[in-house]
C-alpha cells in the first residue's frame, strides 16, 4: 500500500487472547464472502493461517499524552518473545475494509514462554538497512539497528513422520526497526504500560522459503504447499501443529528463544 514505506502499519489486538506456547487453537467462526457471491455467509474459517513474528515487551512505558522520542525508544523495550499471529484470511478479507482486522485476528495469538532481554541480544545487533524514502523526522535515528535472529516455522500433520520446515527467515528482513515501531505507536500520546506487547508483523525475506505465512507461501492458496509425504496444504487444517523457533549464533555463542507451538482444533 502507498503508506507502507512511510509508517509502520499496525492494528490493536486483544491481550485477553494471548496464550503461551502449547495452547491449542480453536478454528474460529466469522462472516465470509465467497468469491462471486453478493452476500456473506457465517461459518468457520476455511483459510486458517500462521504468521511468523517476534514481539517485544514494554518496560517503563510513558504517560498518556507524552510521546516517546525515537532516541529514547530503546529505553522502553525490555525483551523479545517469539509470536504466532494466527489469522483467518477469509474472514479478514471481508471485514478489514475500512477499519482493519477484527475477528480475523482476535481469536488467538501464541507467544513463547521465555523473554530474551536486549542485553542478551547485544552481540547480535546489526545496522538497519537503508530506507527509501527517508522516514519523517520523528522516525529517524542515527545508527538505527536490528538483530541477526534466525527463525524457522515447522508444520506437523497427523500423517507426517517428521515436521516439515515451511519457513526459514531472519529478523533482519524487517523494514522498520523496533525503535521506529515504538516511536510511531506512541507519537500520538498513546500510553504504553509495563508488559504491553508490540509485535513485528510477518517476517518474510526475498526468497520463497523465507515467506512467513501460508498466504505468501501458497500465494493465497493458488500454489499449494507440497509436503514430503505427498500431502498438500493451501491453509492449515484441523490437527495440524505449527511450531516457530528462533536463535542467534556467532563464534560458538548461541542465544535461543525456545519455541512457540500450537495445534489446530476443529470448530465448535
Amino acid at each position: 500500500m502507498p503508506n507502507w514505506k512511510w509508517l509502520p502499519v499496525a492494528y490493536h489486538g486483544r491481550a485477553s487472547s494471548i496464550v503461551v506456547s502449547g495452547t491449542e487453537v480453536r478454528r474460529p467462526h466469522g462472516q465470509i464472502k465467497p468469491p462471486g457471491t453478493s452476500a456473506p455467509v457465517f461459518g468457520p474459517t476455511k483459510s486458517l493461517d500462521y504468521e511468523l513474528e517476534m514481539a517485544f515487551l514494554i518496560g517503563p512505558g510513558n504517560s498518556l499524552g507524552e510521546p516517546v522520542a525515537i532516541d529514547r525508544a530503546i529505553d522502553h523495550i525490555f525483551g523479545f518473545v517469539l509470536m504466532n499471529d494466527w489469522s483467518a484470511r477469509d474472514i479478514q478479507a471481508w471485514e478489514y475494509q475500512p477499519l482493519g482486522p477484527f475477528l480475523a485476528k482476535n481469536f488467538c495469538t501464541s507467544i513463547s514462554p521465555w523473554v530474551v532481554t536486549l542485553e542478551a541480544l547485544e552481540p547480535f545487533r546489526k545496522p538497519l538497512l537503508p530506507q527509501d524514502p527517508e522516514p519523517l523526522p520523528y522516525l529517524r535515528l542515527t545508527n538505527d539497528f536490528t538483530y541477526d535472529i534466525h527463525l524457522e516455522a515447522r508444520l506437523q500433520t497427523a500423517k507426517l513422520n517428521v515436521p516439515h520446515i515451511t519457513t526459514r527467515t531472519n529478523f533482519q528482513s524487517l523494514y522498520w526497526s523496533i525503535s521506529q515501531q515504538l516511536a510511531h505507536h506512541a507519537v500520538s500520546g498513546c500510553n504504553l504500560q509495563p508488559g504491553d506487547l508490540l509485535a513485528s508483523g510477518t517476517i518474510s525475506g526475498a526468497a520463497e522459503e523465507s515467506r512467513g505465512c501460508m498466504l505468501e507461501l501458497t500465494w493465497r492458496g493458488a500454489n499449494p504447499l507440497k509436503l514430503p509425504n505427498g500431502e498438500t496444504r493451501k491453509w492449515l487444517e484441523d490437527g495440524d501443529e505449527l511450531t516457530i523457533t528462533g536463535w542467534c549464533e556467532e563464534d560458538g555463542y548461541r542465544v535461543g528463544f525456545g519455541e512457540v507451538a500450537g495445534r489446530v482444533l476443529p470448530p465448535l
